[in-house]
């Protein structure tokens, strides 16, 4: 049975109907006859919605325990069971009850792919997890819940679901997303115009890369080489000379007029045209293209202006930008040079813009020819030099009075077999030379009109003449060769410094190590082979490109790396000296995937010591600290209940307050062991909204001494987006601990303060202080500063702390107190200017 089909309807933002538009989707289907099942919706409590689910079949939900709740999943096996053609999963990004066989829903939704179950899903923009960190720019949340980019490019079908900003509030304002009392605190925090318009760009940018790929994927299998205009892409050609930084600020201008245009620089590896490059130069322009939001490319090719049109056109460009030719007046007898080689032979479908600069028309100081290569034009010229040129050169010379002598002769055929060599090679030059011996004899030497030579001298200078033109045909083909191999190897040193140079900076991206192969090489896929021994099947561990090869034979270039792994290439078949390069990016592609594995092992080797060095101290602070306060507890309990003593009421009461002392140190412990397990896993996901630090500080101080901590926190401060759990357990960890550390009769200042879009609450004691060298590692589990006696707590209080404070996205840092002491400065972000937000209502959207 074939893999299913995964259609994803994606959502601009919450509410704009992505679930909607998918329920209707399934009652056309179904219509049609499609077997078609509901595996997981969440209509969110919106009565439309909520309607079209009458008439499909829902698979029961899975119920979960979890803390008491019971909570529900889609039930995966049931699905399986039931083998419907189409099933329906909303919220692909959606993380499942710990428990569950699957950590997130798209695994849920993969499992039924593989079992050929098509799937209909549905998520928003902002659950992509490229675009976790720009959603968080905007929006101040931060999305816990997130799926992989590969997830959903994977999928066959792409469905935008948009909806204009005004439009959207106007939902929201009518109850149609959420109920009346959270639409005020959602208009003003997650909904506001700006956030919709900024997640509307990012959707529609998104999908429009997603378009794009299927455009170039149609184009490489139809073999379509003509430019489509669909979107603008500006390549910029860059010689390694000083005007490149020109060029790339022009072609940035050029594309700023357009919205979405793409800028690729190429630099073409070769002797000719863009060959003068300067490394150093190119690894400037190589930043700056990428500063612009462009991407730098190294294109081998021995023919500078074809190899920039096939780069162009194969990335589907239509702008190409250039600069003016370097070279003086007299160099363009040379050929008209790559800028007007490239504007003639760009065709209607690409523009070609000519970029003046300071340093045009100054010079290269050598000549530059017009290929490394003996292109077929000057082949047929060299040919008809050779054939052609001595019987014109013949015809010349006898037609003119008074006629030259036989040296002179000889001098002027040797010329035409000197210039047959230079535009031809030696093939040419050996006909000129043999022509021009035979038409030497028969019209020039005593007797004319015949192959007979009278005079021994005139023999010698034939001889000579015949010897001298194939030796200089000889040398100058030499020369031509040796400058092609040069050109090459310089080429392929070129590469293999850039190759050198990523190893260096340490670059583990298997897929653009194997695109620059593709683009290298000028090939149609790319694909890194594996397999565990000589009888099990490839396994592909990185491609680029449509449709690579699923093993090597198969493909048209293919480079062995070690026994079990090699590299397929599909395009053309390489020439031999070409393998070379390719067998250094094999190499390179080992070392990556190598490293890869190393880097996985050692992060898991890292996990697991650090899970032994909390396990180590958890066993430590079990052994001490927790038997400490039930060591108190029983021997309270053991004291009451015994019989041989008659207890009065006072001490019975003090024995009670022991146990209640013992009690809630011991809680107290429990609790901080569970929240530092709780942030070791990952597993902390804080409700923001909006808090008043006033509220929240008070009820925090619960535990603490009345008489020991003074509060000064102004009415007018802003409010904060936290979550007020998180921050009550952070507050009271951190002036718990510094009420541990002041001496008696020195309360603790627990004060805040507004700066800028933060909100600072500082925590100053009068203790013994922290010198600078220990400040970060009394913040690390299980780590005690100074003679602090054993019992009194295990070392986890500002650990904790600090975790809920950063899973909040503040900070929290010690400072020194002026005249003695610590100062604990707990950053939060503010939500100024915004009004309370109404009770319930979490400022993360999750729909």
């Amino acid at each position: 049975m074939g893999r299913g089909k995964l259609r994803i309807y994606l959502g601009a933002a919450p509410g704009v109907g992505k679930t909607y538009a998918m329920l209707s989707e399934a009652h056309r289907r179904a219509a049609r006859g499609t077997d078609v099942v509901v595996g997981f919706v969440e209509d969110h409590g919106r009565p439309r919605t909520a309607e079209l689910l009458d008439g499909l079949e829902q698979i029961p939900r899975r119920a979960v325990e979890q803390r008491g709740r019971t909570l529900t999943e889609m039930d995966t096996d049931a699905v399986l069971r039931r083998r419907p053609a189409v099933a329906l999963v909303d919220e692909l990004a959606h993380t499942n009850v710990p428990g569950t066989r699957n950590a997130k829903r798209w695994q849920d939704v993969e499992e039924l792919l593989k079992a050929g179950v098509d799937v209909v899903s549905t998520v928003n923009i902002q659950h992509l997890e490229s675009l976790g960190d720009v959603v968080h720019s905007i929006t101040g949340v931060q999305q816990s819940e997130t799926v992989p980019d590969e997830v959903v490019r994977r999928a066959d079908q792409i469905e935008l679901v948009d909806m204009s900003p005004q439009a959207l509030r106007r939902r929201m304002a009518h109850g149609n997303i959420y109920a009346p009392d959270k639409v005020d605190a959602a208009l003003s925090n997650y909904f506001r115009p700006g956030n919709l318009t900024a997640l509307r760009e990012l959707a529609l940018l998104w999908t429009a890369d997603r378009v794009d790929e299927y455009l170039q994927q149609y184009r490489s299998e139809h073999r379509i080489r003509s430019t489509w205009q669909a979107r603008e892409r500006i390549v910029v050609g860059l010689t390694g000379g000083p005007e490149g930084r020109t060029l790339l600020r022009r072609a940035a201008r050029v594309a700023a007029k357009g919205s979405g245009s793409e800028i690729l620089a190429v630099h073409i590896t070769s002797r000719a045209g863009m060959a003068a490059a300067s490394p150093k130069e190119l690894l400037v322009q190589r930043k700056l293209v990428e500063d612009l939001g462009g991407s730098y490319h190294q294109v081998l090719g021995d023919d500078v202006p074809t190899a920039l049109l096939e780069f162009a056109r194969g990335v589907n460009a239509s702008q190409v930008v250039l600069g003016s030719s370097r070279r003086k007046a007299w160099q363009y007898v040379f050929g008209p040079g790559v800028g007007a080689t490239v504007a003639r032979d760009s065709g209607p479908d690409i523009d070609v813009h000519i970029v003046t600069h300071e340093e045009a028309a100054r010079g290269r100081g050598l000549p530059v020819a017009r290929g490394s290569r003996l292109g077929r034009s000057r082949i047929v010229a060299g040919w008809l030099a050779g054939i052609g040129g001595p019987a014109l050169l013949t015809l010349a010379l006898t037609s003119v009075q008074p006629r030259p002598d036989l040296a002179n002769d000889v001098l002027l055929y040797l010329a035409l077999a000197v210039l047959a060599a230079l535009l031809g090679g030696v093939l040419p030059a050996l006909a000129a030379a043999a022509i021009g011996t035979v038409l030497l004899n028969y019209y020039f030497t005593p007797p004319t009109r015949t192959l007979t030579v009278a005079d021994p001298t005139n023999l010698v200078a034939m001889v000579v003449f015949f010897a001298v033109a194939v030796s200089v045909a000889s040398v100058v083909d030499l020369a031509a060769r040796r400058t092609h191999q040069a050109a090459r190897l310089r080429a392929e040193s070129q590469i293999l410094s850039f190759l050198a140079g990523s190893v260096l900076r340490g670059e583990t991206s298997l897929e653009a190590l194997l695109e620059r192969v593709r683009e290298t090489f000028g090939m149609h896929s790319v694909a890194l082979l594996e397999r565990e021994n000589d009888v099990e099947p490839w396994t592909c561990e990185g491609s680029v490109g449509p449709n690579p090869s699923p093993r090597p034979e198969d493909a048209d270039v293919d480079m062995p790396v070690g026994d079990h792994m090699a590299l397929a290439l599909d395009g053309r078949v390489l020439p031999a000296e070409d393998r070379r390069v390719l067998a250094a990016f094999a190499a390179q592609a080992a070392v990556v995937v190598d490293r890869r594995r190393l880097v996985g092992e050692a992060e898991r080797a890292r996990q697991l010591a650090e899970g032994n060095k909390i396990r180590t101290a958890l066993l430590a602070a079990v052994s001490h600290d927790l038997r400490t306060p039930l060591a108190a507890i029983k021997a309270a309990v053991s004291s009451l209940r015994s019989d041989d003593v008659s207890w009065s009421e006072e001490d019975e009461a003090e024995l009670l307050a022991g146990i209640e002392e013992g009690t809630d140190r011991l809680d107290h412990l429990v609790g901080n062991l569970l929240d530092m397990s709780r942030l070791q896993t990952g597993t902390v996901t804080p409700l923001i909204r909006e808090a008043d630090l006033d509220e929240v500080v008070p009820m925090a101080l619960g535990g603490v001494p009345e008489a020991g901590v003074e509060l000064d926190i102004p009415e007018a401060l802003p409010m904060v987006a936290v979550d007020p759990g998180l921050l009550e357990r952070a507050v009271a960890n951190i002036v718990e601990n510094a009420v541990k550390y002041s001496p008696d009769g020195a309360p603790v200042l627990v004060s805040a303060s507004a700066l800028g879009e933060r909100v600072e609450l500082r925590v100053v004691d009068r203790g013994p202080g922290v010198p600078d060298t220990e400040k970060d590692r009394i913040f690390a589990p299980f780590q005690r500063y100074g003679d602090v006696p054993r019992g009194t707590g295990v070392g986890l209080g500002l650990a904790v702390a600090r975790g809920f404070a950063e899973a909040m996205g503040g900070t929290l840092d010690a400072e020194d107190t002026p005249g003695g002491g610590m100062t604990m400065v707990l950053t939060l972000r503010a939500a100024a200017g915004r009004p309370p937000s109404r009770p319930g209502l979490s400022a993360q959207v999750t729909s």
